[in-house]
């Protein structure tokens, strides 16, 4: 039997990974500067995560959520006090699409609304109405499209409140800094302005967190650079550091009733476990402090190269925009340099999404390759 085949693939087979590095059969060392869709915040194979991970599943792996699991309120209590986001409970699931999933559900639970508004270059998931809700046609099936999804553009607060007036929609849902989108971000008076529009019009204002949350932007959520408080927030990706976990934070103006979501894995005791993990590494380690200094530094080397025409994002999510398409470039870093960037719906943008863990001499890798990659295109 084949594969199902969805995925355009690179000639690389990864056996092992340790913390920055990627290491494929015949043991050729490659930097990850992508982190697989941001998903590694903590380093690959970190030794605590490894050992927590182990201990647990030689305990117990999985039972369901029909009883007593202590570690998924120890997550909580953690993902609270690191996040700042007091008083949020915490629903867990699989996946970044899940989290979105439930938290648009919850919204239309909430409100007794089902319009949603998404925008411009979004990405919120595959499932129902998370794809709905991304602005990709592509991606949208048939049955996707029975949602009532209006896409607006970026920084439209006028057109935002013409929309809620009608008092139709549930949840405005929105990536304060796009991910596949092409790391665009708007105004403080945009994200700012919907919270107050959200408030005045009864709809659940979503924070889609699932791949700038976790210390990535170099605060916990990216929404937290503004004065904003989000009915639910969804995360994902870092959140495991490749152990599929994801949820939803859900602000007390929400309650809770039985039956109202559910899931059969999600918060199982290896996810938890692996979510611990992460949080104590990026407590104990201060990675927060060192995704602010790596920044500072990649943006002030990024800066001194004249074919890089913008610098877009904050923290360790950001893009390097070329004035031409960045597909060639990528190919070269991969197989030439041995480094992992990504792509995004921007063609001439590369995405740079490496663990929180990153040091200087990793940067200084990655621009003299970028440097002698250029120069090898121009040849």
């Amino acid at each position: 039997m084949s594969l199902f085949n969805v995925y355009p693939l690179f000639d690389i087979t990864p056996v092992k990974a340790k913390d920055v590095f990627v290491y494929d059969e015949n043991d050729k060392e490659y930097l990850d500067l992508y982190g697989g869709h941001a998903v590694i915040s903590i380093g690959h194979s970190h030794p605590e995560y490894v050992k927590s991970i182990t201990d647990q599943v030689a305990k117990l792996g999985f039972y369901s959520n029909s009883i007593q699991n202590p570690i998924q309120v120890e997550l909580a209590s953690k993902l609270i006090q690191l996040s700042g986001c007091r008083d949020y409970e915490l629903f867990l699931c699989n996946s970044g699409a899940e989290a979105n999933e439930n938290a648009l559900k919850l919204a239309s639970f909430h409100t007794n609304k089902k319009k949603v508004i998404a925008f411009k270059n979004s990405f919120h998931g595959r499932t129902s109405a998370a794809v709905a809700a991304t602005d990709n046609e592509k991606i949208i099936a048939p049955i996707n499209a029975q949602q009532e999804v209006e896409i607006l553009a970026l920084g439209d607060l006028e057109s935002l409140e013409k929309s809620l007036a009608k008092n139709d929609v549930c949840a405005v849902i929105i990536e304060c800094i796009q991910g596949v989108g092409g790391l665009d971000e708007s105004t403080t008076a945009f994200y700012e302005g919907i919270d107050r529009l959200c408030k005045k019009y009864n709809t659940c204002f979503i924070a889609d967190e699932v791949q700038s949350g976790y210390g990535r932007t170099g605060d916990f959520f990216a929404f937290q650079k503004y004065s904003v408080t989000p009915d639910i927030i969804s995360i994902a990706k870092g959140m495991g550091n490749g152990f599929p976990i994801g949820g939803i934070l859900i602000h007390p103006n929400i309650k809770a009733s039985y039956g109202l979501l559910g899931t059969t894995f999600g918060g199982n005791h290896l996810a938890c476990v692996a979510g611990l993990s992460v949080l104590n590494v990026i407590e104990q380690k201060n990675l927060m402090e060192n995704v602010r200094f790596i920044s500072e530094y990649f943006i002030r080397i990024a800066n001194t190269i004249p074919q890089i025409k913008n610098i877009k994002g904050r923290g360790l999510m950001l893009g390097l925009e070329f004035d031409f398409p960045i597909s060639e470039l990528r190919k070269k870093l991969i197989y030439d340099y041995q480094i992992f960037t990504g792509s995004a719906k921007n063609p001439n943008l590369l995405r740079i999404l490496p663990p929180l863990t990153i040091g200087k001499a990793h940067v200084n890798q990655f621009f003299e390759a970028i440097v002698n990659a250029l120069e090898d295109l121009n040849h």
